[in-house]
């Protein structure tokens, strides 16, 4: 009976120790509080000094492209990078332009019986290389999960969601493709890098 009371101690004693962790962890990240970031931005604007953020700021503001989805929905890609590793990833923002909470439609996970198993997600996206006539699908981890944003369902109204997706490169020479995902519009974009 004590070593059921020591190994439920210990398990406490884990819980414990990585809450405090992440606490730790969430608080350094913060970077300050508004008291701190308030100053800097009114500082620079009125003096003209300090870094200038406006580069990011600018892709920010600039999508490569907006695709409308339904009941309001709209996904701005921000970024289409192509890495290192033969994969190019695609940034951007799932939003809920509605004024009612939206159930997102599950068909933007695809239809693919390997990607379906692992929940919600955005595994139903393809790239289209018009140039070599080639599609491609969203890559896997070694387990059969979509190398994409996952675990969502629902976003409320004004809400926006990080989302990424990771796909095989496509030739060097093609910066120039289609991003698709089912419900919404396609949208011509640029990879870069």
């Amino acid at each position: 009976m004590s070593m059921r009371f020591t190994t439920k101690a210990r398990r406490g004693m884990v819980v414990l120790t990585v809450a405090a962790a992440l606490c730790v962890g969430v608080a350094g990240c913060g970077g300050g509080g508004d008291d701190d970031r308030k100053p800097k931005a009114s500082a620079s604007t009125s003096e003209g000094g300090g870094s200038d953020p406006s580069a990011q700021e600018g892709q920010a503001d600039e999508p490569l492209a907006e695709l409308r989805g339904t009941d309001g929905l709209l996904l701005q890609i921000t970024s289409a990078r192509r890495d290192t590793g033969g994969f190019v990833t695609i940034s951007g923002s799932l939003k809920n332009d509605g004024a009612e909470r939206i159930t997102v439609p599950a068909a933007v996970r695809g239809n693919e019986t390997e990607i379906l198993r692992h929940g919600m997600s955005l595994g139903g996206a393809t790239l289209v290389d018009s140039k070599d006539k080639k599609r491609y699908y969203v890559l896997r981890d070694t387990d059969g999960r979509p190398l994409t944003t996952t675990g969502f369902s629902s976003i409320k109204p004004g809400e926006s969601l990080a989302v990424f997706v990771q796909f095989p490169a496509p030739p060097a020479d093609a910066s120039e493709v289609t991003f698709q995902l089912p419900t919404f519009a396609s949208g011509t974009i640029q990879i870069s890098g």
